[in-house]
């Protein structure tokens, strides 16, 4: 059985080299998608302070489809050319919100929500789904957690994203 052991100060490169290192034995021989992202994103809300939110949008055609997620009912399908998660996919760059409200085009799936993170995560050169993590704190993440939370992408990258196909 897994039992989370960080102990390293959050946000610090040690806690997020930590949670790798803990993501990797997590998800390791076990070949289903869902089943690891489920476990991926109960594991990063637990471990990660002061979230309302945590979860993965899967690619379909030119729309975010919701996938296993940890917090409230959300959004189910988001446009690429719409939101936070949106502009993820369309730059296929980290997009790191400190007021979620003055961002053009937010979609406010849950409006205690203040600030977001989006990491595309990239499989050849589709943009294959999003991991999006929120929290009711204004300017939540600093650029410790985005280098932190971004060195866990090859990890998600290597995940068996074949196994998924859009309807």
């Amino acid at each position: 059985m897994f039992s989370a052991t960080t102990t390293e100060q959050p946000g610090s490169p040690a806690f997020y080299a930590s949670l790798t290192q803990q993501i990797t034995a997590l998800v390791d021989g076990e070949p289903d998608l869902i089943a690891n992202l489920a476990n991926i994103s109960a594991f990063l809300y637990d471990q990660l302070p002061n979230l309302n939110w945590l979860g993965f949008y899967l690619s379909q055609g030119d729309t975010l489809v919701l996938g296993p997620f940890q917090g409230k009912v959300a959004c189910v399908r988001i446009p690429f050319a719409k939101g936070v998660c949106g502009a993820a996919v369309t730059t296929r760059e980290i997009q790191r919100i400190a007021d979620v409200h003055a961002f053009p085009g937010h979609i406010a799936c849950d409006s205690a929500s203040n600030s977001e993170i989006v990491l595309p995560i990239i499989v050849g050169d589709k943009v294959v789904a999003v991991l999006d993590i929120d929290s009711p704190i204004h300017d939540r993440f600093s650029a410790d957690d985005e280098a932190g939370l971004a060195s866990l992408l090859p990890l998600l990258e290597s995940l068996n994203w074949s196994q998924y196909e859009p309807i």
